[in-house]
């Protein structure tokens, strides 16, 4: 089973660093593949330094650098790509444990859980919580298909990622993935990981209350655009 690792990335020079060293090289990995959102800092350089493919995401948005790397690995695709993310918070140790129901043939799509799993006091701010909860339960209500968690450490077939034709550009892009593989019927499982403090910086989106209301107004919609498709 070939399998590619996409981090998106965005001004994430001092945390980067330490997460490239903990994947790159990794026996679960053939590519690590890191979009650069646009930084201002010295990501780029972390990047190639890092021993990543870097892959420039010139339009703003963690979509955005989703799709630009995803763009790169259709060149030569593999079997299954996992997304992490470039702060440290995600444990590339989880890796086996998130790809191993893809690589048992039980699913196409594999969610890393923070709520099930270990994670650091302050890790997972309230707001984060309230709103995973809301949208796994609309998620449920909508579509049948039980999450806990919206974790963007998360594993998926190839195929089934072609046949979802993602399309969001921010802050909707992991609900987006959930939403439409739980209406398409995709196989869907969740494996508990660990989840630590990001290792440098302020999030981008539970780090402010305009960034928090607008990613959770952005899930709601995404739901709700799914729903009625």
């Amino acid at each position: 089973m070939i399998v590619d690792a996409v981090i998106p990335a965005l001004n994430e020079e001092a945390a980067l660093p330490g997460v490239l060293a903990t994947v790159v090289p990794r026996p679960e990995l053939r590519r690590v593949v890191v979009a650069d959102n646009g930084s201002t800092d010295g990501t780029w350089r972390a990047i190639q330094a890092g021993g990543a493919v870097p892959v420039w995401a010139g339009l703003r948005g963690y979509g955005s650098a989703c799709l630009a790397a995803l763009a790169a690995l259709a060149k030569d695709p593999p079997d299954v790509v996992v997304f992490l993310d470039a702060d440290g918070a995600d444990d590339p140790a989880d890796l086996p444990a998130l790809l191993e129901p893809i690589a048992l043939g039980r699913a196409d799509l594999v969610i890393g859980s923070r709520v099930r799993g270990p994670h650091e006091p302050g890790a997972l701010t309230p707001v984060q919580v309230f709103g995973n909860a809301l949208s796994c339960v609309l998620i449920h209500g909508l579509f049948g298909v039980r999450f806990t968690d919206l974790g963007p450490f998360r594993a998926v077939r190839w195929e089934a990622l072609q046949a979802l034709e993602m399309a969001d550009r921010n802050f909707g892009w992991t609900v987006e993935m959930q939403a439409k593989a739980a209406r398409r019927g995709l196989r869907c499982a969740e494996v508990p990981v660990t989840y630590r403090r990001r290792a440098a910086g302020q999030s981008k989106v539970s780090g402010t209350v305009r960034g928090s209301a607008k990613a959770g107004a952005k899930i709601l919609w995404t739901i709700g655009r799914e729903w009625v498709r």
